[in-house]
């Protein structure tokens, strides 16, 4: 396959068929990209391993960090219909990014980024790509070099908000395991909130069970918070940690996402 930047160049006109509070809705490429700065990453498939767990969700993390920088909308483009890329949407809780299915692969055949996967019985997909479009024309695309079956790091959502600004500080990922009734797990997740980090909140018995806790930190004391993939402990151990280290995590990251 023979991948060419369409930087420059108008996204191609076709029309889409999204499935929408339970009715069929077609819409152009004009209605979704005219008149609009639009962040686009396309990936091979729904419910597909690099697809959930860093593409879709590091894009819906950072969606208020695209908003920031002038963003009206991040889209989720991929070749499957509307009703996998709506339940994937559900099950991944990315309420902040809008699914565009390209069932028949179209937009991506005429972007020339549908390539063929019929070792894996998936038929032809989109590669893994990104860009920013602005009022129907690429200004910039990131595609992942040809190797492999599956890179991934050029489209990522951390590249994308560094072109849009080279100085922008990536979000803090912040997760904090609870359990209901815990006046700990809540003023640790108060203080959260009077700091404005936002977390995931996974909840004991719905989301994880006290196995997982064991798992994660040798014990079965709640709430466990982690930031960055590093266990920070308890409520008390979160204030103790904000409070002597200002907040170092943001720093790292981003040193991290540019080397």
């Amino acid at each position: 396959m023979k991948i060419r930047d369409k930087t420059g160049s108008r996204v191609p006109f076709v029309k889409f068929k999204i499935r929408e509070d339970y009715k069929w809705v077609t819409k152009t490429s004009d209605d979704i990209f005219k008149g609009k700065r639009i962040v686009v990453f396309a990936l091979p498939g729904a419910f597909t391993p690099t697809c959930s767990s860093v593409h879709l969700p590091n894009y819906n993390e950072l969606y208020s960090s695209f908003k920031e920088h002038g963003i009206d909308e991040v889209i989720c483009l991929s070749v499957n219909d509307s009703f996998v890329l709506n339940e994937w949407k559900r099950m991944e809780k990315a309420d902040n990014i809008f699914m565009l299915p390209d069932g028949n692969g179209e937009f991506t055949e005429k972007l020339g980024l549908l390539v063929d996967k019929s070792d894996l019985s998936f038929g032809n997909r989109s590669w893994r790509y990104s860009m920013l479009v602005n009022d129907g024309v690429i200004e910039k695309m990131f595609i992942e070099p040809e190797v492999g079956d599956d890179p991934y790091g050029e489209s990522s959502a951390e590249k994308m908000l560094e072109y849009l600004d080279p100085h922008a500080k990536i979000p803090d990922a912040i997760t904090i395991f609870t359990k209901p009734g815990c006046v700990f797990c809540a003023r640790a997740k108060e203080f959260l909130r009077h700091n404005n980090m936002n977390y995931e909140e996974l909840v004991l018995n719905k989301d994880f069970t006290i196995k997982t806790v064991k798992a994660i930190s040798g014990g079965t004391k709640l709430p466990q918070v982690f930031i960055n993939g590093d266990r920070i402990g308890g409520a008390q151990d979160l204030e103790n940690f904000y409070h002597q280290h200002s907040n170092p995590f943001n720093e790292s990251r981003n040193n991290i996402v540019r080397q």
